[in-house]
């Protein structure tokens, strides 16, 4: 915050020190135009995807994975949320955090600067976000690409008839085996 306002005093920066849970996510999302996601869980992504379709707000997702990442703006214009392309998520096996698989700072830089551009692309109604797209990036090989996501008639939250319509335990969603 004392960065942010050395930069910019006429910046408005509010911090909020609590974890954020399913308790008080849709106290601390509302109000805000856009939700930024850079966490490296699978029980947060859900519990930010969930609250930003029950509050009807844009989420900018990034993920990274040792060289690779991944960038998408979910629940934006009608377009398809987080669970429409991952209904349910791995074994926690196969998905390390990035404190068990490792950072390489330079793919949080670069996965960063591509949701910042889509916040702004969001933010502003300009450009096209990538709403119904996820950019996949391969650093190591310098490829890129992007694949279409369409929004799921059956999702579980963002459907017409969705069958979750509260915020859930997502530690125990996240560590049930199906």
């Amino acid at each position: 915050k004392d960065t942010l306002h050395e930069l910019n005093p006429h910046v408005n920066v509010i911090t909020h020190e609590v974890a954020l849970s399913s308790a008080n996510a849709l106290d601390l999302f509302r109000g805000y135009d856009v939700v930024v996601d850079g966490t490296d869980n699978f029980p947060t992504r859900y519990l930010i995807n969930d609250a930003c379709v029950f509050l009807k707000i844009p989420n900018v997702h990034g993920s990274i994975y040792h060289f690779d990442g991944q960038v998408a703006v979910f629940n934006y214009d009608g377009g398809p949320c987080y669970r429409c392309l991952y209904p349910a998520p791995p074994p926690a096996e196969l998905a390390p955090s990035c404190a068990e698989a490792g950072v390489i700072g330079a793919i949080c830089g670069v996965i960063g600067s591509y949701q910042a551009v889509e916040t702004i692309k969001v933010l502003l109604k300009f450009g096209e976000p990538l709403k119904g797209r996820i950019l996949s990036v391969d650093l190591l090989h310098q490829h890129v690409r992007e694949l279409k996501i369409r929004r799921d008639p059956n999702c579980l939250v963002c459907s017409d008839h969705p069958t979750i319509t509260e915020l859930i335990d997502y530690e125990q969603f996240c560590t049930v085996t199906l």
